[in-house]
C-alpha cells in the first residue's frame, strides 16, 4: 500500500505491518494514561497499600499458610490483581471514550490494520499494569512488607500473560459496550468477581472439595497463582500447567479481539 501527501509529494510504502503507525499508536496510548498519573498509577498504589494495612491490622500475624505469614501470601495476589484490573480498564476505557467522543473514526481512517491496532492497545494495557506493579512493589518493598521475588522469570511471564488476557477482554468489552453503563457490567459482574474468587485472599486448598474443580476452571486463578509462585516459590497448581492454560486462553481471547476489530463490529457505521 502506498500513501502520498498532496502537499509535499512524499510517497511512503507500507509493508505487511505498519510499524511506524503501530509505534505511534502505542506511545499515544501510553502518553494518554501517564498524563493522568495520579489517577492511573498512584490511585492503584494507594488502594493496594490500604488493602495491606487493613489485612495486616485485622488478621493475626501468626496465621500462616504453608509456613508463610498470611500477609506475605496475600501481597502478591493484591499486586497482580491491581495489574490485571488496570490493564482491563486502560483498553476498555480507551475504546469506550473513542466511541463516545467520535474519535474512533480517526483511528479507523488511519493506515493501520486490525493487527497493529490490537497490538498497540494491548501493549499499552500491559505497560500500564507493569508500571502499577513496579511502583506498588517499590513502595511495599521500602516499607518492609515484601521481599525480592524468588523466581523473577515466572513472575514476568505471568504478569505479561495476565496483562495480555485482561487487555484483550478490555478490548472486547470496550468494542461491545455502547455506553459506560454496559462497560461497568463487564467490570462489576465478570472481571471483579473472577479476580476476587481466584485465590487472591485465600489458598485454593482451603476450599471444600466440591468447590475446588470450579476454582480450577477460573483462568484468573492461574494468573494469580503463577504470579504468587514467582514471588514466593509456592503455588496451588504447577506453574507449567498455568502457563499452558493461560497461553491457550490468550490465544482465544486475542483472536476474538482481533477478529471483531477486523470486521468492525460496533465500530463502523
Amino acid at each position: 500500500m502506498k500513501l502520498k501527501s498532496k502537499n509535499l509529494g512524499i510517497r511512503r510504502e507500507i509493508k505487511v505491518v505498519n510499524w511506524l503507525g503501530f509505534y505511534t499508536l502505542y506511545f499515544k496510548e501510553v502518553k494518554r494514561f501517564t498524563s493522568v498519573f495520579l489517577q492511573t498509577i498512584t490511585a492503584p498504589m494507594v488502594t493496594t497499600l490500604l488493602f495491606v494495612l487493613v489485612f495486616s491490622m485485622a488478621i493475626d500475624r501468626g496465621a500462616g499458610l504453608e509456613g508463610i505469614s498470611y500477609i506475605t501470601f496475600l501481597v502478591p495476589g493484591l499486586l497482580i490483581m491491581s495489574v490485571i484490573q488496570n490493564a482491563f480498564a486502560n483498553v476498555s476505557s480507551a475504546f469506550m471514550t473513542a466511541k463516545v467522543t467520535g474519535s474512533i473514526v480517526d483511528l479507523l481512517m488511519a493506515p493501520l490494520g486490525p493487527f497493529e491496532i490490537f497490538l498497540a492497545f494491548n501493549l499499552a494495557g500491559i505497560t500500564r499494569g507493569f508500571l502499577v506493579f513496579i511502583f506498588s512493589y517499590l513502595l511495599l518493598f521500602f516499607l518492609g512488607v515484601i521481599s525480592i521475588p524468588t523466581h523473577l522469570i515466572w513472575l514476568i511471564i505471568f504478569l505479561v500473560l495476565g496483562g495480555f488476557a485482561l487487555s484483550s477482554i478490555g478490548m472486547i468489552a470496550g468494542i461491545w459496550a455502547q455506553k459506560f453503563d454496559q462497560l461497568s457490567i463487564v467490570s462489576n459482574f465478570i472481571v471483579t468477581p473472577l479476580a476476587f474468587l481466584s485465590g487472591t485472599f485465600y489458598s485454593i486448598d482451603r476450599l471444600p472439595d466440591f468447590l475446588k474443580p470450579i476454582a480450577y476452571l477460573n483462568p484468573f486463578f492461574y494468573i494469580i497463582d503463577g504470579f504468587r509462585y514467582g514471588f514466593l516459590g509456592v503455588s496451588d497448581a504447577s506453574p507449567y500447567k498455568g502457563f499452558v492454560i493461560l497461553l491457550l486462553t490468550n490465544m482465544i481471547l486475542g483472536y476474538c479481539a482481533w477478529y471483531i476489530l477486523k470486521i468492525g463490529y460496533r465500530l463502523k457505521p
